[in-house]
Parts: C-alpha cells; structure tokens; sequence
C-alpha cells in the first residue's frame, strides 16, 4: 500500500514557516556548502523540487524516484501562486486542500475542500507503482492527516524561528515514530527519516 510522507524543513522549534509563511530565514550555510547539501537532497528526492526550478538545478529529465502525488495546504500553495504558478508541480499529481480556493485555479491541480482523511485514504488504495505520497505542508493539514502519516522526513535547520507554523497543528495526540536513518551536513542541517512504530 503507498505510505503517505512528509518530507518538510523544519526550524529548531518546529516551525515550517514564520508567521507570515515566510521560509527564507532557514540558513544554508556558505555557497559551497549549500551547494553540496541541495544537490544530495535534489538527488534523493528529485520530485520536490518545483518544476519552474527543475531545469537550474539539472533536474529537467530526472525522473520520480520516491513520489509521484503531492498533497499540500494553501499555505504551501499559496507561494506559487503569488509567483504567478498555477501548477508548481506539473510532474506529480497535485492536490490541495482548500476550503477557500476556487477548484477550477488549473485543471493540473485538485482541489480538495473538505475531510483530508479521505482524500488519503483514497490516495493509499489506488494501484501504486511503488511510488508513495508527499505531504508538502502545512501545519493545520500535517495536524489533521497524523492518523494517516507512515513516514517523516525532516529538514532540521540550525535556527530557532520564535513564532511561526509548526510542523504539526492539532489535537493532542502522540505519535511514536522511529528513526530510520540520519545524516548530518556540514552546513549544520540534519536529515532524519522516521518511520511509524
């Protein structure tokens, strides 16, 4: 059955953005740095990255290695639409849950305005070809879709944001999961996979 993943940087408190949604305070390093750390994440994980960008960053005929569907909330949406992008991820099936976005914003986009456990739970019973779901963000949508989430892996930055979007907005509700695997870049990030226990 496909694993529903969320694949999100993260800052040392757990915001995936401030309070504006701004994500450009998470640091990269020195250029060399942050050059060697985005070419081993866009080698992983070549399908997150935006296919306005796919061509700069080599990527134009990589193929999907891990997802080929993203689910996101406007929030994670809404930076592509105001750079004019419709369709941030032509490359994948997109859906965005939405209770305020018009459905026919691009006939490459579903817009999803209710009951999100659905929507996965439909999503994981399809066929798969070995490919698996990308939660992109955000917080309320990580929050609502915890029941369902097989797999995590965070983008942890050396920076305490202070107020912002966390990771996870929700019920209480604590879930254990495992780490699968951690590696440590120079630039100070670390990337951890955590599977469900």
């Amino acid at each position: 059955m496909r694993k529903l993943v969320y694949y999100v940087a993260v800052s040392l408190d757990g915001r995936i953005a401030g309070p504006g949604g701004e994500y450009d305070f998470f640091p990269g390093g020195d250029e060399q740095q942050h050059a060697a750390y985005s070419a081993w994440t866009n080698g992983l994980y070549p399908e997150t990255v935006p296919t306005a960008m796919r061509a700069a960053v080599g990527l134009t005929d990589a193929p999907n290695r891990h997802f080929d569907t993203v689910v996101m909330g406007l929030g994670a949406y809404r930076p592509a639409l105001d750079a004019g992008i419709t369709s941030p991820y032509a490359h994948l099936r997109q859906y965005v849950v939405s209770s305020t976005l018009a459905p026919d914003t691009d006939p490459a986009v579903t817009v999803v305005s209710d009951d999100p456990l659905a929507l996965i739970r439909e999503l994981k019973r399809q066929e798969s070809t070995n490919m698996d779901i990308w939660l992109c963000g955000g917080g309320k949508l990580a929050g609502a879709l915890l029941p369902e989430l097989d797999e995590l892996v965070i983008k942890n930055y050396p920076v305490v944001a202070g107020a912002g979007i966390p990771a996870f907005d929700g019920a209480f509700d604590p879930t254990v999961f495992e780490v699968a695997e951690r590696t440590a870049f120079p630039n100070g990030v670390t990337l951890t996979h955590l599977t469900r226990r």
